[in-house]
């Protein structure tokens, strides 16, 4: 009788997508640790060890186009780079951040998601790099830099983003009017920030001059849309042609400007494209005038299903602004709020549900199943949607803030809402405050995450 061994097959027989179907089950740092192996394992993972690549300075940015080889930039999936100087001490060397980026962008064919965390302006000639990012489906641009020294041209994003082939989701932060569409703003109080000097942006193809940031609007693949920190004024967004259909709007406010102006800014904005939004996030009231603003036939958020309240919506527009969106059929109302305002909010929404109660038989927000309210220790931590999206920071209760909670809690059970406790990726539960002879917590839920029962 012949007695046969079976010997274990080793890493380097394995068939290659059994390999590849192996690392996809790997962390980051085992993937890492496996590519030092040997010259043929490093090969086989570049893909991974480059899917995701996150550069944190201007020095960092330099380093990499100087030691990676552009080959290795065609595996880049996901992308953010900041352009802030980590030594940025008087006599530190200058680095020509667009033309760093000018040398490996191009070469970035399979990028997908880009975040760019900009300290100051591009020149012009990064423009026509963005026509290489095919697979470029989601473009973030935050400002990171001073707005009166190094302000970032509502120009030049605007070029940007319509020189991407396929954009559909597209975040901008903090990015500043141009006096070529803004003189008015010009020299005049409240002094909102502009830039001067970027009329030598050259004519885009699709947009020609006209670089504003309604312009935006004409992007017929743009789905999403956020835009925060940043001067909305510009009459153009109440009659410029929309060639989109987006299906997320996510609107902040001008901090130079009062509440009214903001409002009738966004209100603008609703009336032109809100036909077509399910989502959206808001930080100024909305009144009737969206809705008699309308430029469609079909009423704005007519299909609107998920409604978010940034920290920096005024409590005492809350119950108006629900009222005026009662038609909508909105599904979830999620709430963020500052800590200190956790009374005020939940005083608010109560007068709502007091609406609701009274209402409801009348069809008065007869799809709302969910409600959440999260609160964020400073307004900075805002709630986002879509894209360019950041967790906010869990707080701690007041016991003032706890009562008003519970009282809440209560109120929602009452009218029959399943009140389960908030576990969600935007935000932490909030902890509850601590009873100082026993120290512990007292039985709240700082977050609200509210079902309508059946």
């Amino acid at each position: 009788m012949l007695c046969g061994s079976r010997s274990n097959p080793s890493w380097s027989s394995l068939p290659r997508e059994m390999k590849l179907s192996i690392v996809e089950l790997l962390e980051l740092s085992d993937i890492r640790t496996l590519a030092r192996v040997n010259r043929e394992a490093y090969n086989l993972l570049l893909p991974f060890l480059f899917r995701n690549v996150n550069i944190a300075s201007a020095e960092a940015l330099q380093h990499y186009a100087a030691s990676v080889p552009n080959t290795y930039n065609r595996h880049i999936r996901q992308l953010t780079i900041c352009t802030k100087r980590a030594d940025d001490s008087p006599g530190s060397q200058h680095i020509p951040v667009t033309d760093v980026l000018i040398q490996f962008l191009p070469y970035c064919t399979q990028l997908e998601q880009l975040t760019l965390k900009l300290a100051a302006s591009l020149e012009k000639s990064v423009i026509p790099c963005f026509e290489h990012l095919v697979s470029l489906s989601s473009l973030c641009v935050d400002h990171c830099g001073d707005e009166d020294r190094s302000p970032l041209s509502e120009r030049l994003v605007v070029s940007i983003a319509a020189s991407v082939p396929s954009l559909r989701h597209l975040s901008l932060d903090r990015i500043t009017r141009s006096a070529v569409h803004a003189p008015d703003l010009v020299g005049a109080h409240p002094f909102v920030p502009v830039v001067k000097g970027d009329e030598d942006i050259p004519d885009h193809p699709i947009l020609g001059r006209e670089l504003r940031l309604p312009s935006l609007l004409r992007l017929p693949t743009l789905k999403e849309l956020r835009i925060r920190d940043t001067h909305l004024g510009d009459p153009q967004w109440e009659c410029m042609p929309v060639y989109c259909s987006l299906e997320v709007l996510d609107l902040g406010s001008c901090c130079y400007e009062s509440n009214d102006y903001n409002r009738v800014c966004t209100e603008r904005i609703v009336g032109n494209i809100g036909h077509t939004v399910d989502e959206c996030a808001l930080s100024t009231a909305l009144t009737s005038q969206a809705f008699a603003l309308a430029k469609h036939p079909e009423k704005p958020l007519k299909k609107l299903r998920k409604l978010h309240l940034t920290p920096l919506f005024p409590v005492e527009n809350v119950v108006d602004t629900l009222a005026t969106l009662s038609d909508s059929p909105i599904e979830s109302l999620s709430v963020q709020c500052h800590e200190d305002d956790v009374v005020d909010m939940c005083s608010a929404l109560e007068d709502f549900l007091n609406l609701l109660a009274e209402r409801g038989k009348k069809g008065f927000y007869q799809h709302l199943n969910e409600i959440n309210v999260m609160t964020v220790r400073d307004l900075s931590d805002t709630l986002d949607i879509g894209v360019g999206t950041r967790k906010g920071a869990s707080a701690t209760l007041s016991r003032e803030g706890a009562d008003a909670v519970r009282r809440l809690q209560e109120y929602c059970r009452d009218l029959r809402f399943q009140v389960v406790p908030a576990h969600t990726e935007a935000d932490a539960p909030l902890k509850a405050p601590t009873d100082s002879a026993s120290e512990k917590p007292t039985p709240v839920q700082g977050g609200i995450s509210s079902a309508r029962e059946a």
